[in-house]
């Protein structure tokens, strides 16, 4: 497996991306599989968030200070995607809004995701350079089970 950091977060995005398709391919009615699927996606987001904010993003900004514009940008967009997932954790499938608020996060996310994999993340990938994205790599898997379950605990709640 590797360490590099951008491919450990491009693999979360597909993680993600896997997840929200599954709650769109969902039927109607399939209320404990979208509750589960949802439960799946506040964690993955929730760990996902937690790493970029405490260690890639503080490394992407010092390596490349011009990406300063895009990190600050990507703590805001993780401060909205955060807010929606906890009003997710709790909120019953069978909700009317349950459904749209899943809709309107997938839709935060992937915009979200595409910024960071087509804008910025070449950028620090040729300012890093292979060893030290490796290094930060390890570093993010190492932090993965410090990060907390409830998205409310993140930074970027806060921010």
């Amino acid at each position: 497996m590797s360490t590099d950091a951008i491919v450990l977060l491009k693999n979360d995005h597909k993680t993600v991306e896997k997840l929200f398709k599954e709650f769109e391919k969902a039927g109607e009615d399939a209320y404990g599989e979208k509750r589960r699927l949802a439960d799946s996606i506040i964690e993955e987001l929730t760990v996902h968030a937690y790493i970029e904010e405490e260690i890639f993003y503080p490394a992407a900004r010092e390596a490349v200070p011009e990406t300063k514009d895009h990190v600050l940008e990507s703590v805001e967009e993780h401060h909205v995607v955060v807010w929606m997932l906890s009003e997710l954790l709790d909120l019953d499938a069978h909700d009317e809004t349950f459904d749209a608020k899943v809709t309107v996060l997938t839709e935060n996310v992937r915009h979200h995701v595409e910024e960071e994999e087509d804008e910025w993340f070449p950028e620090v990938r040729s300012a890093m350079g292979r060893k030290q994205l490796q290094e930060l790599g390890q570093r993010m898997i190492d932090a993965r089970s410090a990060a907390p379950k409830n998205p409310l605990e993140l930074k970027s709640a806060k921010a």
